[in-house]
């Protein structure tokens, strides 16, 4: 999509989800979008007529049929979200009485909108830079309520702030240097080496611990996933039933009646946490049960966290074989240690570590500290996330910003010449540009916006 076809036309969407609800909301935007709206609506006052923020009550009337009353909210370019002119038609919601309300707009001028192509003319004009249209996707989808809070505040241009100091750092430095290398043959020096060896270590610094809290991010954004796995028969499916406390996995006495693995959502202090019940790890010539094994092991790779869980009436080390395989096949994946059936057990279990909770999924006592246990370790991998929700786009452009600053510090400690590093701290400054959208080109935008829903 180009910069020409945001400007001139007119486009439409469903901005609530399809579906029964009690109202649903049309949004127009465009240089016609207040016309083509006047040709449906019917009240007190035109909709050509009304000012910005005003809502108008009125009918929505195609040809002699009355099809619903409606309200309808007018924005006044350049005072909206896309900063054209926009009208939000609300009417009772259903499957019908918003489609035919687009059916009628797109029947006389107005196109359907393209997934996030309402943002993407507030970006062009300017109403949002990307690092916030970002946000609008990250506040939508975020799987966590600090992941809304921290999409929120990104939105209202926390992380552009952060981005805008860093460039003007390097702006100052910049703007000096190439001052020296303009009076080079006097050996003019107006930037003291040290002071600038230090801003840069302190850039490199800053930048890279943006880039790593990906991770944290994606958990905020997406939910932490966690891996239920053990034995079969050590109660995997009744600790999956536990947490999520409603039935959803088979439990039963026979061994390896997980063939396939099961996911779903349960919420742990405003954090999504994705349990997946995984077929019982055992050695099998059950072809179907081999593939569930191979499932599981998958799902252990694809997650943030792995419960071990072990029927601890057959012994407390029973699966500390299945621990050490995860642990040497999964370097560095966190672990937590359930012993399970501990109400089996008589004198109760004596965790061996820190790691380790003995508990009873069948009556769900000792289930709070693995909760909690969860909580601490969400807490712990999410907490680089505390200002920006950084993104894989963002992430590879800050790396390229630390190589660009990194090699900008080769060049000073070596005793290079400056203009050496003068195009590093450049390539630097038009990298975070990229970031914030500062320059843009059409296929990063339709990459950025295509992850977005229609009417958003």
């Amino acid at each position: 999509m180009d910069a020409s076809t945001v400007t001139t036309d007119t486009i439409c969407a469903l901005a609530t989800p399809h579906g029964v609800a009690g109202l649903a909301v049309v949004r127009v935007s465009g240089p016609k979008a207040v016309s083509v709206c006047d040709a449906f609506f019917r009240g007190q006052h035109t909709l050509g007529d009304t000012p910005g923020y005003t809502i108008r009550y009125g009918w929505w009337i195609d040809g002699t049929e009355r099809i619903d009353s409606v309200t309808a909210s007018v924005f006044r370019a350049p005072h909206s979200y896309t900063g054209e002119d926009v009208v939000e038609i609300c009417c009772h919601g259903g499957p019908f009485t918003s489609q035919f309300i687009m059916n009628g707009l797109l029947k006389i001028g107005a196109r359907l909108a393209n997934p996030g192509e309402f943002t993407q003319r507030a970006f062009i004009n300017q109403k949002l830079d990307l690092t916030q249209a970002e946000a609008v996707a990250d506040l939508i989808h975020a799987q966590s309520a600090v992941g809304a809070q921290t999409a929120a505040r990104q939105l209202a241009g926390g992380f552009t702030q952060r981005i805008k100091g860093l460039r003007t750092r390097l702006l100052d430095v910049i703007g000096l240097i190439e001052l020296e290398l303009d009076f080079s043959e006097e050996d003019v020096e107006f930037v003291d080496r040290s002071r600038l060896s230090t801003l840069l270590s302190d850039l490199v610094q800053e930048v890279n611990s943006l880039a790593t809290s990906i991770h944290s991010a994606e958990i905020l954004r997406s939910g932490f996933h966690v891996a239920v796995v053990g034995y079969p028969n050590a109660g995997k499916s009744s600790l999956f039933n536990a947490l999520l406390e409603r039935s959803r996995a088979i439990v039963s006495e026979v061994a390896g009646t997980t063939r396939d693995y099961i996911q779903e959502t349960v919420y742990v202090d405003g954090y999504a946490v994705h349990l997946s019940d995984t077929a019982g790890i055992r050695l099998t010539d059950d072809s179907i049960e081999l593939q569930g094994i191979t499932l599981t092991r998958s799902m252990i790779e694809q997650s943030d966290a792995v419960l071990v869980v072990n029927d601890a009436s057959m012994g407390i080390d029973h699966s500390d074989g299945l621990v050490q395989d995860v642990v040497s096949n999964f370097p560095g994946l966190t672990m937590l240690i359930v012993q399970n059936k501990a109400d089996l057990v008589g004198g109760g279990i004596q965790p061996r570590s820190a790691v380790e909770f003995g508990c009873s999924a069948r009556s769900g006592d000792g289930l709070i500290p693995v909760r909690n246990a969860l909580l601490a370790l969400i807490q712990q991998q999410t907490s680089q996330s505390t200002d920006v929700l950084v993104n894989a786009r963002q992430a590879t452009l800050l790396v390229q910003v630390s190589s660009s600053l990194s090699s900008a510090l080769d060049s000073l400690s070596s005793g290079r010449p400056s203009d050496l590093m003068a195009v590093d701290i450049r390539s630097a400054i038009r990298l975070l540009g990229d970031i914030s959208g500062e320059s843009w080109n059409p296929d990063v935008l339709d990459t950025v916006f295509s992850r977005f829903c229609i009417g958003k």
